[in-house]
């Protein structure tokens, strides 16, 4: 599709569902890049507008709120809070971030869905749908629970299976039941407003796969495999009391379909924004409805359905809106090689890291960067975050510019030197960065962001090899005037890495800028070698990163390993009770007390622990026992612990071993030794 000169560019960023916080996912996925790319747009002085906001109504919401015994409100509440603080902490630059519970958004949602059904856009029918008897409600898909037909989990959902990943009707469970009374639902005929994708598949067709072949493979492939399929209409209403009422007579219980309410969201934070400063921003419907905006949606993958199809059809079927001009969705992030899961507690979350990683926001806008997941899931380690710190930010980029202001400190007391006559080796570098703008400005029109980044960390590469091969230490001393140009070129060379990096590490870049003492600069700036005038006074030197040492990460990861043991721990189910026996043959067990005299490992068996009881008898018994990969033997000494007095002996390692101390097995398979709660003497029969 040809490119069109538009006038200002409307920047969307998926509105976060406030029912808990930010993690790396969200941060990857959408948020980083989108910021990128705007503050891209600002430091080439475009007409740009972020809009952001949480996305305030639907099931889990009103289920979370649910168990806790707390309104809607409260938990929406609760968590836009946090997470609007979260992005302000770490720098996502959004124009507004508001919410779907205003009464802006409100009004103008419900004004869009009744200007379609005025229009006789939406199509009214009635179907048959699970109700609660005992509740008095219909029960949205995520209040019934039953065994998928598939993998047959019994706690499927009726919308999905999370075990085997099956998308799920609620009629295609197996015994559902509700999740609020636990009874079984039945079927009961109630009436919605449906929006008919199958009316607009061939303009979809031609407007995506069509005209827009250059969006990402991704994005246009997950288009192609719904649009090759018949779509069919899909309710925009649901029987609910939490959202925003049906503007339609006859609808009383019936609320708008989050995915209908959400995408508008960005509409009304847009006019929100617009009406609070109409002298900077003008009327909200430019940024909508004029042919001269280009409107991107900043999105993750699990969103590009509702985004490229179901948004699209609705501002389509409304008719004065813009339609988007790029959706650069992302694939999903990976956590030290496994799904992030919030149910699992399996995240990295914003509000953590910025109080556990204090003034490191930019490392993790790199490392996030750097693995952003653009055409296919990635992943996120501990190790490569410390590693890309360490070996990229502190050991290229923080030395090259450490290595420059301190040489200037050293030489010119701080001050920017004329620039002399230029050799060979200075034209060359001059060349080099001279072509980095319009690498990074291609990439990132392209929606490239991580090889961008790649491309701007060349200019500290340029300056680290520059600086090494002209050595002005050893010039110094035979050439003064000749280090000059040295100093000079590389101070430039520094200039442009505040620039070329504002939009990837904003923290940093205000940082560097204030080393430099440079106020302002704009994009077009970048690849000149005159931004820092000879006399120019600069700053103290300070280190721009520090490196991350092992015990920060060692922390991180055994936070995540704790995590691990917790949620195994809640998923533990006991083992099934043995088959019935007589309390005769009980009795035939004689389990006693024994107070551990010593205990040492066998030699040359890995697994056996010598013990030597006093076993009440007046004469130690000597048992072997399987537990050395969980105690020390001097843990156990002095302990009282079971045992089983009247097993036939048997030799172990050629030690013969006579009864067997009783252990407990945990869920992770460690093993744990009985003991007592009250001083009992050894000897004393357990009965």
């Amino acid at each position: 599709m040809e490119q069109k000169d538009y006038k200002r560019t409307t920047v969307t960023a998926a509105l976060p569902y406030a029912n808990g916080g930010v993690h790396i996912g969200h941060l990857a996925g959408v948020y980083v890049p989108a910021d990128i790319y705007v503050r891209y747009l600002r430091l080439k002085k475009q007409e740009v507008i972020f809009i952001g906001g949480s996305d305030e109504h639907g099931v889990p919401i009103t289920i979370r709120a649910r168990k806790e015994g707390i309104t809607p409100q409260d938990v929406v509440d609760r968590y836009h809070a946090m997470i609007k603080k979260s992005f302000e902490d770490f720098g996502i630059s959004f124009d507004i971030y508001s919410r779907t519970t205003s009464a802006v958004h409100h009004k103008l949602a419900s004004d869009f869905f009744r200007k379609l059904y005025d229009d006789g856009k939406l199509v009214e029918e009635t179907t048959q749908q699970y109700y609660d008897e005992e509740a008095h409600q219909f029960l949205a898909d995520r209040y019934i629970t039953g065994e998928c037909p598939h993998c047959h989990n019994e706690g499927a959902y009726g919308d999905q299976c999370e075990k085997c990943g099956r998308d799920l009707s609620p009629t295609e469970l197996i015994n559902p039941k509700s999740t609020i009374s636990g009874s079984a639902p039945v079927l009961k005929e109630t009436k919605n407003w449906y929006l008919p994708l199958n009316e607009y598949q061939e303009w979809l067709k031609e407007w995506i796969l069509e005209g827009h072949k250059e969006w990402r493979s991704n994005v246009y492939g997950q288009c192609k495999s719904w649009l090759d399929m018949d779509l069919q209409p899909r309710a925009m209403t649901r029987d609910l009391d939490w959202g925003i009422p049906v503007p339609v007579e006859g609808a009383d219980g019936k609320v708008l379909y989050v995915w209908f309410d959400a995408p508008i969201g960005y509409i009304s934070n847009t006019k929100e924004l617009c009406d609070r400063e109409p002298e900077r921003w003008g009327s909200w419907e430019k940024w909508w409805k004029d042919e001269d905006t280009k409107l991107v949606h900043f999105i993750g993958k699990d969103n590009i359905v509702f985004h490229c199809i179901i948004f699209p059809v609705m501002m389509k079927a409304h008719g004065d809106y813009i339609m988007p001009d790029n959706v650069p969705a992302n694939e999903f992030l990976n956590l030290e090689n496994d799904k992030i899961s919030t149910s699992r507690n399996w995240a990295v979350w914003l509000h953590e890291y910025l109080v556990e990683m204090p003034g490191k926001q930019d490392v993790l806008r790199y490392v996030l960067t750097a693995n952003a997941p653009e055409t296919k899931d990635n992943n996120f380690t501990w190790r490569d975050f410390q590693d890309r710190n360490n070996n990229e930010l502190v050991a290229i980029y923080g030395n090259f510019v450490n290595r420059a202001l301190q040489l200037t400190k050293k030489y010119w007391d701080g001050i920017v030197p004329a620039c002399g006559e230029l050799l060979d080796v200075d034209r060359r570098a001059i060349e080099e960065f001279k072509g980095v703008k319009d690498e990074v400005e291609q990439l990132l029109e392209q929606y490239k962001f991580r090889e961008a980044q790649f491309a701007a960390m060349n200019l500290a590469r340029i300056g680290n090899r520059y600086i090494t091969e002209c050595e002005p230490w050893k010039v110094w001393k035979t050439d003064p005037k000749r280090v000059e140009t040295i100093l000079y070129i590389s101070l430039q060379l520094v200039a442009n890495l505040a620039i070329a990096f504002e939009p990837f590490l904003p923290f940093s870049s205000k940082k560097l800028r204030g080393l430099i003492n440079m106020e302002s600069f704009d994009w077009n700036q970048l690849g000149q070698t005159d931004l820092l005038k000879a006399g120019h006074q600069l700053a103290e030197p300070e280190l721009l990163f520090e490196k991350i040492e092992d015990s920060v990460i060692e922390a991180q990861l055994q936070k995540l390993e704790d995590t691990k043991k917790a949620n195994e721990a809640a998923a533990y189910v006991a083992k099934p009770i043995k088959d019935t026996i007589d309390f005769s043959d009980f009795e035939r067990l004689d389990i006693r007390v024994g107070h551990i005299k010593n205990c040492e490992k066998v030699k040359k068996a890995k697994k056996l622990l010598k013990f030597t009881l006093d076993d009440g008898s007046g004469e130690d018994r000597t048992i072997v026992s399987g537990i050395a990969a969980f105690y020390e033997p001097e843990e156990l000494i002095g302990k009282d612990v079971l045992f089983i007095a009247n097993l036939a002996p048997r030799k172990l390692m050629g030690i013969e071993s006579q009864g067997m101390i009783l252990s407990a097995e945990n869920f992770d398979g460690n093993l744990s030794v009985t003991t007592i709660l009250k001083e009992v003497k050894p000897g004393s029969q357990v009965c």
